[in-house]
């Protein structure tokens, strides 16, 4: 393939439109996880959280044959499971990447068993009701940029609204304002009447929540199918996008485009043919990854002050 069809409009539509549309789970994950980092706790379990949430999508659709049930349940699946996450990290004060590789783990233990329970020893997955594109009319059949961001599913523009609203939350409310001071001094958060247990807690959840319906999201926008490998290290990406975002939702969402580029390029080149190895299209988005949580990619970021550090009121 010539360069000058690697920059065909066919081309660059297929792999722009892919990016717009591989950037949302990714993106849902990465602005709960913003929360959590902000309150100082390293969120590691958004792995396993994502599962679960595919998982609990997938069984709520299945049975109902409604997409909305489904994200409804992968966010319930979110806030219980990170209620434990949560206690882990808070009360007991264990080590946030050592509990929660532990959680991911398990959650695959539990998402795998549950799955074989429900759906018992099927020959192949069965698919389940999703979510449609949404028809916006002239805007959808306009040349080019129709495609690209406007023939999307109601969740895509969804998250973009979430984008906004945990920007102005966490910047313009006085409870964004408690949550950063908790990631920044926790004992003079404490000392100013701000519950550093309860706030911890709090953001811990809508981490989940956020990795949560990202599962739901992944499940019932793009791939319809359960299967154990379904989250394929997105939830780990997700804690670099918060690097490269800097903690902030906008930059994130930036951040959380380029690594769904970099993974909807891989798809594109082998869809348009290629003779760059597969193997190496697909490690791009990874690639992408270890770059940007070694400061190699955007330079060196400063995260909140008591990021992982656990606090016991004295």
């Amino acid at each position: 393939m010539s360069l000058d069809d690697l920059l065909s409009s066919a081309f660059l539509v297929t792999w722009l439109a892919a990016a717009v549309r591989l950037t949302g789970p990714v993106l849902l994950a990465a602005l709960g996880e913003t929360f959590a980092e902000r309150a100082g706790v390293l969120n590691v379990g958004i792995e396993g959280t994502i599962l679960l949430g595919a998982l609990a999508a997938y069984l709520v659709s299945h049975a109902t044959g409604a997409p909305t049930l489904g994200l409804a349940a992968a966010l319930a699946a979110g806030l219980v499971s990170n209620l434990l996450l949560a206690l882990l990290y808070v009360s007991v004060r264990a080590s946030q990447v050592v509990a929660g590789i532990v959680f991911n783990g398990l959650a695959v233990g539990i998402a795998s068993f549950t799955y074989r329970i429900a759906m018992g020893e099927v020959a192949s997955p069965e698919p389940v009701a999703m979510f449609r594109p949404l028809d916006l009319g002239g805007l959808s059949r306009l040349p080019f940029l129709g495609p690209i961001l406007f023939s999307h599913t109601v969740l895509l523009y969804l998250t973009v609204a979430i984008v906004a609203v945990a920007s102005f939350v966490l910047f313009r409310t006085e409870f964004g304002l408690r949550l950063r001071a908790v990631g920044e001094n926790p004992k003079a958060a404490e000392a100013a009447g701000i519950s550093v247990t309860r706030t911890r807690y709090l953001a811990t959840l809508i981490s989940g929540a956020g990795a949560g319906l990202a599962g739901g999201y992944l499940m019932l926008s793009e791939v319809g199918l359960f299967r154990d490998s379904i989250v394929a290290g997105q939830g780990f990406i997700a804690l670099a996008i918060v690097i490269l975002g800097r903690w902030t939702p906008w930059k994130a969402m930036i951040a959380a485009f380029a690594f769904a580029a970099a993974q909807a390029l891989q798809l594109s080149l082998q869809l348009f043919g290629t003779g760059v190895p597969t193997q190496l299209l697909l490690a791009l988005p990874y690639l992408l990854t270890i770059l940007a949580i070694s400061g190699l990619l955007g330079g060196r970021a400063v995260q909140p002050a008591a990021l992982m550090i656990p606090y016991e009121k004295s």
